[in-house]
């Protein structure tokens, strides 16, 4: 839990900076307009940028997911191992139950009638 905490935090001010430079491409671009080929190579030097934070962003987000997914499906198998121990202990439970109200019920019906 505290993984994916930190995960989402990390994650915020990924987007927050992704935010700021998307921003600050939308204006150099206005601003610079077509002008010279060097500017046209940093805008691609910064487009480029831009892309590489883009994909670390989701391939550390679907990272996570693949990482919760693991946790849940162990939390899973784990529950699920629990209620089948606790079902078998439960039958184990009931059959001896039963086994025990079989022999009071025979020794009731074995005790002398109170009016002989």
């Amino acid at each position: 839990m505290n993984k994916a905490v930190g995960a989402t935090e990390i994650e915020q001010s990924l987007e927050a900076e992704l935010g700021r430079n998307i921003h600050e491409l939308k204006r150099a671009g206005n601003v610079l307009g077509d002008t010279e080929n060097a500017d046209d190579e940093i805008s691609a030097d910064n487009l480029n940028s831009l892309l590489r934070r883009v994909t670390e962003l989701s391939t550390r987000e679907i990272e996570n997911l693949i990482h919760e997914l693991h946790s849940l499906r162990k939390k899973l198998e784990t529950d699920g191992e629990r209620i089948q121990s606790d079902i078998t202990r439960y039958v184990e439970l009931s059959e001896g139950v039963m086994q025990l109200t079989t022999i009071i019920t025979d020794n009731v019906k074995r005790l002398p009638s109170p009016g002989l």
